[in-house]
């Protein structure tokens, strides 16, 4: 197309700088001339305008899915707050003169046992604070020793003499030490049989009749009267001199009174 316009274009130029018919015929051979000659299509000219490229269409980006807000992360609970400390238990102490009530383990007798020898006895009554707190629970162990023991000799003497000392408490495996004195509630005494050395009092007895009678008396009948009076004199002797021991039978009462507080 841009050819056959170049060649119209020409013979318009020639037809108007000529004149006369002959002029025109001319360019109407020319014209028909140029029409046989082949075109080559594929040739390119300056004033071939070059098409507008078109546009190349851009993929539309895909709108983003819209993500799902996520879901607000609960707020922590607040730790709860720590418990305070429990307060110390107060120390346990049983006060001074506190009085326990216990049971001698074994028999205590003044015929075999001697002083300084060793005796145990159980407590029978728990031991509380004021707050009702056990300190000493029945059940345990009192060492006692034995610090006096002796029979009695005369009949004003109505106890014997017997002295218990306590040492110390066994609670729960452990062992304190306590001071304080003991009294034995159930003790008594027992007369001993008559033996070798009642008999040499009586006979003492009647021997000191028997020389009174005879400065009395003066004769052997005098004697025999200071005798008999002797021999009666002794015999009553004996009877307020015969020994009698002091006994505690087992499971008898001691009573425990603390002269210093005892700590625990």
């Amino acid at each position: 197309m841009a050819s056959k316009r170049l060649v119209i274009f020409t013979l318009a130029m020639l037809a108007g700088c000529g004149g006369g018919g002959s002029d025109h015929a001319a360019a109407d051979s020319l014209s028909r001339d140029l029409q046989r000659l082949p075109v080559d299509s594929s040739a390119t000219f300056a004033d071939t305008a070059t098409p507008a490229a078109e546009p190349v269409a851009q993929p539309v980006a895909a709108r983003p899915k819209p993500q799902p807000k996520p879901k607000p992360k609960p707020k922590p609970k607040p730790a709860a707050p720590k418990p305070a400390p429990a307060p110390a238990p107060a120390p346990k102490v049983v006060a001074t003169g506190t009085v326990m009530a216990t049971a001698i383990d074994a028999e205590i007798s003044s015929k075999v046992n001697k002083a300084g020898e060793r005796v145990t006895t159980t407590v029978s009554s728990d031991i509380k604070d004021a707050t009702g707190r056990v300190l000493i629970p029945a059940g345990s162990k009192v060492m006692m020793t034995i610090s006096e023991i002796h029979e009695s000799e005369n009949k004003g003497d109505k106890t014997g003499k017997l002295t218990l000392t306590p040492t110390s408490v066994q609670i729960n495996g452990e062992s304190y030490a306590l001071a304080g004195t003991a009294v034995a509630l159930d003790r008594y005494l027992k007369s001993r049989p008559t033996n070798g050395g009642d008999v040499a009092k009586v006979g003492a007895g009647t021997a000191i009749g028997a020389v009174a009678g005879r400065v009395i008396g003066g004769n052997t009948k005098g004697a025999v009267i200071g005798g008999i009076i002797g021999g009666a004199i002794g015999t009553q002797r004996a009877v307020e001199t015969h020994d009698r021991d002091v006994i505690v039978p087992a499971g008898s009462r001691v009573e425990l009174t603390l002269s210093q507080e005892l700590a625990l």
